[in-house]
């Protein structure tokens, strides 16, 4: 996997484009944000989107801008948004003039930042961390670039998830291929090419260099088959599935097995 595959997957079609529906652009971008609050209610509080106030915020991977708006309604002192794909900085500077705000918003690597060491207060990154090639270096990177004190909030993907299995199950034994890894089947399966999962003592490892560092795994709407989740993988039998699983069960029992890690780390 290289990092032009990764860009040119993302510039096709940005995180969340599918949500944005509608007769007019700002239709398509509220539909869109609309969605991901519904189906996402926890990044709100996983964020904590107020405590931008008055603070230096960088957003790695902006997306389609949801996230990056929130933070700018917070008034906080500085706020940078960053990400790899012109697209996705064109959704989001096309949101933020809708809205009357201002944006700074630059192309670039999330494992090279253009930023000097300790720059930034906080550093939010939802989703996008574990699609880059060196996710250490990226991790590095956002050490160096806070300032002591700061907090980074990150959301990068659990390899022992319900995804990983349902992925497994059509990917590998459907296929007559039980042995491939779940490894394997992330980095060719699930959203751009090498995207990468982790175990919670890995993510300990990596964010090790932080002076706190707390990882949580969380049930996403892709593990409860919710949304437009596995859209590209469903069949006649996946739709069935998706009409029959047990969403109260999963939830009260194998929360521990979601796609998501929430990280929190403080330097």
């Amino acid at each position: 996997m290289t990092k032009q595959q990764v860009h040119d997957f993302w510039q096709e079609e940005s995180c969340g484009e599918r949500y944005a529906i509608g007769c007019d652009v700002r239709d398509r971008l509220e539909a869109q944000r609309r969605e991901r609050y519904e189906l996402e209610p926890y990044i709100r509080e996983f964020a904590r989107f107020e405590d931008a106030r008055n603070r230096t915020v960088l957003e790695i991977g902006v997306g389609m801008g949801a996230d990056h708006l929130e933070w700018s309604r917070q008034a906080p002192l500085r706020l940078i948004g960053m990400d790899l794909t012109s697209r996705s900085l064109q959704h989001t500077g096309t949101r933020f003039d809708l809205d009357g705000q201002h944006a700074l918003l630059i192309r670039g690597d999330a494992e090279r930042l253009p930023f000097h060491d300790g720059t930034f207060d906080l550093i939010y990154s939802w989703g996008v961390l574990h699609h880059t090639p060196d996710a250490a270096g990226a991790i590095r990177e956002v050490h160096r670039v806070l300032r002591s004190g700061g907090a980074a909030r990150v959301m990068m993907y659990h390899r022992a998830s319900i995804v990983g299995g349902l992925l497994w199950m059509r990917y590998g034994v459907l296929r007559g291929s039980p042995q491939r890894t779940l490894d394997e089947i992330y980095a060719q399966h699930l959203e751009s090419p090498g995207t990468t999962a982790y175990s919670v003592s890995e993510i300990r490892k990596l964010f090790s260099m932080f002076a706190r560092v707390t990882a949580r795994p969380m049930l996403s709407f892709a593990d409860l088959l919710e949304g437009e989740a596995g859209a590209r993988h469903m069949s006649a039998s996946a739709r069935l599935l998706r009409a029959l699983w047990p969403r109260w069960a999963i939830r009260r029992w194998l929360r521990h097995f979601g796609l998501y890690l929430t990280i929190d780390a403080v330097k």
